[in-house]
């Protein structure tokens, strides 16, 4: 399989290939979940690693275990960090099924940009890695907020993106696993159109009382192809101020 990289910008790159890609979900999760400096975190379903460079690029916790089941994506997974700076070496790279995995220390925070599909729901896609990647085969949002209830430290945090229509699914999941959602926000394409993500902090052990935040736009106005926000999130400004870095 052919890898290739994408620059991140400051040092940083990303290995893609046809079956592990990224998309736009990846920088809106990252910058959602805004980690602490000194946050102990873990990035399950972590695929190439894209959200684990994010948050070690703009944030730089105190560790992140990226936790990912398939093989060809966790080497990806290893040649980003390794193409990465040395800040990237704080990203420890797993291997394994995330209904089995633990961690030594209890965390502050987790991401996860899971399987968005139920098994069974709508075409599959043909390729066995965009079925894991796209469906609820190897893991449920379930299994996702059960492995976080055991993984993250009391008040500790859970961050995750779904499709809108499973907003039912991800708040049962976590209140199942005693993991309290606190914060929703939703994101469109343009100030016109439904939404086609949601994001969602949930807090374990938190009391119930949940924010909903302000919409986010991916379009500005007047056929901008960004909002003044999405600009921010991608980093844009500073990709322009770096000379010979392309995004």
């Amino acid at each position: 399989m052919t890898h290739t990289y994408e620059n991140l910008g400051f040092g940083y790159k990303v290995c893609i290939s046809e079956a592990h890609r990224f998309g736009t979900d990846a920088f809106l999760l990252a910058d959602f979940a805004k980690a602490r400096h000194k946050d102990r975190v873990a990035d399950l379903c972590s695929g190439n690693g894209i959200v684990a460079l994010l948050l070690s690029r703009d944030y730089q916790p105190g560790l992140i275990y990226a936790v990912e089941i398939q093989p060809e994506a966790y080497t990806q997974l290893e040649k980003s960090i390794e193409a990465s700076p040395d800040e990237a070496e704080k990203i420890i790279p797993v291997l394994g099924d995330l209904k089995e995995w633990t961690p030594e220390e209890k965390l502050d925070l987790i991401t996860c940009n899971p399987p968005y599909k139920a098994e069974g729901a709508g075409i599959q896609s043909e390729t066995d890695s965009a079925v894991i990647a796209r469906h609820e085969t190897a893991c449920t949002i379930y299994d996702v907020c059960e492995c976080a209830a055991r993984s993250l430290k009391y008040g500790g945090r859970l961050c995750i993106c779904n499709r809108p229509e499973r907003l039912a699914d991800v708040f049962e999941a976590m209140r199942k696993n005693k993991i309290e959602p606190k914060r929703l926000r939703t994101v469109h394409k343009d100030k016109s159109s439904e939404p086609w993500l949601i994001l969602v902090e949930g807090k374990f052990g938190g009391s119930p009382f949940m924010r909903i935040e302000s919409p986010l736009f991916i379009k500005g106005e007047n056929g901008e192809s960004y909002s003044e926000e999405m600009k921010r999130i991608y980093r844009l400004y500073e990709f322009q101020r770096q000379d010979g870095e392309e995004r």
